[in-house]
């Protein structure tokens, strides 16, 4: 239970650190000046190892404040104003409450070391690695739940802890302007200590911080921080004031590592550095709109980005002059629903978080083609990667000859073919005819993978998924798709290898079919990811469907997924021929390295007729 004495510690609270006599002698100065001057004075500390941090948290991180019984203080799972849902034991007295290597499947089963600056930006490097001063004993599950995402304002959470740490999307209005993506927030009781963590770390590693590439960080040594997540940081570190589990702590590290976080000793240093930004510039107008590619319900649309001196978060969509929808996309959208045999003109304005918006791009139109239905009836996996590291990916494809929407649809894993499945991952969005939709798990190293995902999921079930794991899709929680068997007693079926669903399958399966349903090849092949071709008359012989891909490209080939024999002929904008190639479902690459960047006519030639389709190469 919290002990309240809010405004005694509010005008006292540095009369009980233990500052050592003239330690800030020399941090006399403002500004960066004064963020130098600090760096000089905590640098060249004693790093005690990675080991080392469970010593450290016998006396840095014991709960003498809140339940005052002695036991871990996590941050993301203590309650101050009840009793906490589980409580950890310092390791010498319970070896068991530990990280053991192994378990961590929900709350309460072991603790372990957090950094709260993500290790893996720093490629975890000592001494950084083992920095108590943003290093944090934290319940291994909710560790992995926070995983490497930015600390932010959760708009609608998707996940959360039983103390009531969040994750989702970051509230991208107020003092939180200017994110979109996925962001963790802590409890109101700690938000004002992880902002003076992160204070801490651009001090005293601001020699290397311009090296670092975190969305938090803005890859300056001086300035160090994006200015969304400044403002985040600067709105926690005055709502929550250093508190004494804070100055404790502090004490108690430097008596460990020889070096303190001054931002707890001295608060009004974080105001003397930096200050809050606010932005009342517009964005630059997007510029050179394409639409391009229709099928009968989608037309894609491709633009070269706008600028903005914070950052463009989103692009408002308009048809026809009027609004249709909102992506956070870069520079590429696909307009789906639409009625098939009709003309679609496309504008669109940029957006920054602070509420600025540019003017309308230019205005390009095209002609949906005629609708058609496919050989298949509903969704089915279409490709599956259990590669090295996070490199996972689960692909659909849609066969049906309609946009589905995703709403209905989820995907859950059997965890080591155990006798239940995991919490589901529920889908959103469309999918549209003749196409496909990517998730990967979002620490994927591998380029291609992050290039061509749909959905990117953290480090969480069900894209958690290994070999011995089988993986269903379910449409209204009914299981329609599998890949493995159910129940299966954990057996390594898909260990470090990818499937790729036979072009001859015509719909989903919830029996496992290996040999007469998918191909097999080695560890990390992920060069079809993206598309999939099929052999069955998904309009294979209606050339509008065809795609090429990717489009928009900036690399020296494009795809065109083909069932059938063509010949391709390239057209500049003027109508120059400036490439001629023929391509099969088995060689349907074209090499375009010799092409400028701009817009280009593709004519598709085969037995069936002819259409000409958009190229953009950047």
């Amino acid at each position: 239970m919290k002990h309240i004495y809010l405004l005694f510690l509010l005008f006292t609270t540095l009369g009980f650190s233990q500052i050592p006599a003239g330690y800030y002698d020399d941090a006399d100065r403002t500004g960066y000046d004064l963020k130098h001057q600090l760096y000089d004075i905590i640098k060249g500390h004693t790093d005690n190892g990675y080991g080392g941090l469970y010593t450290t948290y016998s006396t840095s991180d014991r709960d003498n404040y809140f339940e005052n019984n002695g036991t871990i203080l996590d941050m993301y799972s203590e309650n101050p104003s009840g009793l906490d849902s589980y409580e950890y034991t310092y390791e010498i007295e319970n070896p068991d409450d530990r990280d053991s290597g192994s378990g961590g499947t929900s709350e309460g089963e072991y603790y372990n070391r957090e950094h709260i600056i993500p290790q893996g930006i720093f490629s975890s490097a000592s001494p950084m690695r083992n920095d108590a001063h943003f290093v944090v004993p934290s319940d291994k599950f909710v560790n992995a739940q926070r995983g490497s995402f930015p600390f932010g304002v959760v708009d609608t959470p998707n996940w959360t802890s039983t103390n009531g740490s969040k994750r989702g999307n970051n509230l991208n209005s107020g003092y939180s302007a200017g994110y979109s993506s996925t962001v963790f927030e802590p409890i109101d009781e700690f938000k004002g200590d992880i902002a003076r963590m992160y204070f801490y770390f651009v001090t005293r590693y601001e020699n290397l911080i311009s090296g670092y590439t975190y969305d938090m960080f803005d890859g300056t040594h001086d300035h160090a921080f994006d200015n969304t997540f400044l403002n985040i940081l600067l709105q926690w570190h005055s709502q929550d004031p250093v508190s004494q589990r804070e100055i404790d702590r502090n004490d108690a590290i430097y008596n460990r590592q020889s070096n303190r976080n001054p931002y707890i000793d001295h608060p009004e240093y974080v105001g003397e550095i930096w200050t809050a930004v606010v932005d009342e510039e517009n964005p630059t107008d997007p510029t050179n709109l394409v639409a391009s590619n229709p099928t009968g319900y989608s037309i894609d649309i491709d633009w070269t980005a706008s600028t903005d001196d914070v950052g463009v978060i989103s692009y408002d969509v308009y048809i026809d002059g009027v609004f249709n929808f909102n992506t956070t996309n870069t520079n590429s959208a696909t307009a789906s629903g639409l009625t098939s045999e009709t003309n679609y003109c496309f504008t669109l304005k940029a957006k920054d978080g602070f509420g600025n918006e540019s003017g309308f791009s230019n205005q390009d139109c095209e002609m949906t083609t005629v609708e058609s239905a496919g050989p298949a009836t509903e969704l089915f996996f279409s490709e599956y990667v259990e590669g090295s590291s996070f490199n996972k990916a689960l692909e659909i494809v849609n066969l049906t000859g309609s946009v589905i929407d995703l709403s209905t649809y989820s995907i859950k894993r059997n965890s080591n073919g155990g006798a239940s499945w995991d919490s589901p991952l529920n889908l959103t969005g469309n999918i549209s005819a003749g196409d496909v939709y990517v998730i990967i798990n979002s620490d994927a190293p591998d380029a291609t993978l992050q290039a061509q995902a749909d959905l990117t999921i953290n480090n969480v079930t069900p894209m958690t998924f290994n070999g011995d794991d089988p993986i269903g899709l379910f449409k209204n929680d009914v299981l329609i798709d599998m890949i493995g068997e159910f129940n299966n007693g954990g057996g390594d079926f898909a260990k470090d290898i990818t499937f790729r669903r036979k072009n001859s399958v015509s719909g989903p399966n919830t029996t496992f079919l290996l040999v007469a349903e998918w191909d097999s090849y080695a560890q990390n092949t992920v060069n079809d990811i993206g598309m999939h071709t099929s052999s069955l008359n998904l309009n294979s012989y209606n050339l509008e469907t065809i795609r090429i891909f990717p489009n928009p490209t900036k690399n020296g080939f494009v795809k065109i997924s083909t069932t059938k024999d063509l010949n391709i002929i390239i057209y500049d904008i003027l109508g120059k021929q400036v490439l001629t190639e023929k391509v099969t479902s088995s060689q349907n690459s074209i090499n375009i390295s010799n092409l400028n960047k701009g817009m280009y006519l593709v004519k598709l030639i085969s037995d069936y007729g002819e259409v000409t389709k958009k190229l953009i190469k950047q």
